[in-house]
């Protein structure tokens, strides 16, 4: 687990490049009589693409030329300014990022042809990443890992989903609304459980198995929250 935990950022970017070949093709196209902008199925594996290029900045090289960067960032954000003393394992990390991209998002992706509401659903974790990295760099002025990635690709694509979630897909306002309050929901999940674990008052196990199912219950609050008015609204 610990070699993993150190090598997996460099996957993902392997990942990503093969990702951008087939999104450049028709090959993750729901629907070829629409543009790719407007359909949620390339969009989903889109963003998925965008997020394991985000994943690299944060834990691989980021835009200071600084290795593994991001839990130095975390580290001091929880208290502890020295990484050498923090409690964050390496285990956590890896289990939030690769739940909520590595498998969340290309089951997003499979799953949006036939519910959208589940594409849209992924882009609750990029859309609230986007402040968590712009806040804490407008606060102090300073670059954080994960700033640029999420400037460049997260804000425009978030963007055009929601655009084309309520445009082309009719699931109206109310589901982007849902779909960033999920995204919230998820962020205080993966920080409350882990100022527990550092207190003391929750263990290793119960802390990765949070992270692990966290992608998921944000997809459920969206379906539960949005997915009756727009099924009503297709109805119509």
């Amino acid at each position: 687990m610990f070699a993993f935990a150190l090598v997996w950022p460099w996957i993902g970017i392997g990942a990503a490049g093969l990702l951008l070949i087939l999104l450049c093709t028709n090959a993750l196209r729901s629907n070829r009589a629409v543009t790719r902008w407007g359909d949620m199925v390339w969009l989903t594996w889109a963003g998925t693409f965008a997020y394991l290029v985000h994943q690299f900045e944060e834990h691989g090289i980021d835009a200071m030329d600084k290795a593994y960067a991001f839990r130095g960032f975390l580290c001091a954000n929880v208290g502890f300014p020295d990484p050498n003393a923090c409690p964050v394992p390496l285990s956590f990390i890896t289990a939030v990022n690769v739940a909520a991209v590595w498998v969340a998002g290309p089951l997003s992706a499979l799953l949006a042809a036939r519910w959208p509401l589940i594409g849209l659903s992924f882009f609750a974790i990029p859309a609230i990443n986007l402040f968590a990295h712009a806040g804490p760099a407008v606060l102090s002025g300073h670059y954080n890992p994960g700033l640029l990635t999420a400037l460049v690709l997260f804000l425009p694509l978030c963007l055009i989903v929601f655009a084309a979630a309520v445009s082309r897909y009719g699931l109206g306002v109310r589901s982007i609304i849902v779909t960033l309050f999920a995204g919230v929901a998820l962020h205080l999940v993966l920080m409350t459980s882990l100022v527990a674990f550092i207190d003391g008052r929750l263990g290793l196990e119960g802390l990765l198995v949070l992270q692990i199912a966290n992608p998921f219950l944000a997809a459920l609050i969206v379906i539960l929250l949005a997915g009756r008015s727009s099924a009503r609204r297709s109805t119509l």
